[in-house]
């Protein structure tokens, strides 16, 4: 089996999270642990690890960067967090995925091609925060992008393989976020159904 390139990894945890009443979103815990701490497990093999938001707790060696405007949206946020990466591939992810794992992330990195690989749910829809990219590409595509300006329109240029990842039975899907106080209730509860 060949070997993949290394790489870097960039989380999205920012955001006002109206619906969670404002709270520090990736911060809140499910089965344990925060979900910004299940997504860095996750890309525990990237270097760097850099999240984008405000200042918040992370593990030693993790970076911290805040994107231009605050609250801009992720179009700065990840130009923000990609002005930190010195690799070729990066992986980027949203801070609120609890139930993402390292298997997903190295699934997708082995199915890069193109300029990029991202995960696709069971409706088809593409998870536009739970993918793996080539740096450069991400960088040029966001070249004289305004902020606000929607990701999807931003990434649709680009050739982009889909992954749909197996999910066993009453699992939680690697893809689930945490947007809602439902959403965030179902979460907490599924690991207790595991």
């Amino acid at each position: 089996m060949t070997a993949l390139p290394p790489f870097g990894a960039v989380v999205l945890a920012g955001g006002r999270a109206k619906r969670l009443g404002g709270q520090a979103k990736p911060q809140l815990q499910v089965g344990g642990r925060s979900m910004l701490a299940t997504v860095l497990a996750a890309v525990e093999g990237a270097s760097p690890r850099v999240v984008v938001g405000p200042p918040q707790p992370v593990p030693d060696g993790v970076l911290v960067v805040r994107e231009d405007p605050p609250g801009g949206g992720p179009v700065p946020a990840l130009a923000a967090g990609l002005g930190a990466v010195d690799t070729e591939v990066v992986a980027v992810l949203a801070g609120d995925l609890p139930f993402v794992t390292p298997a997903v992330v190295a699934e997708l990195r082995s199915r890069l091609t193109g300029d990029g690989v991202l995960v696709v749910d069971d409706t088809g829809t593409d998870q536009l925060l739970l993918g793996v990219w080539r740096t450069a590409v991400l960088r040029s595509a966001l070249v004289g992008v305004r902020p606000h300006a929607p990701l999807r329109a931003v990434l649709s240029p680009l050739a982009v393989r889909r992954y749909h990842p197996p999910v066993p039975p009453g699992a939680p899907p690697p893809w689930t976020d945490c947007d809602t106080p439902a959403e965030l209730a179902r979460a907490r509860a599924a690991p207790r159904r595991r």
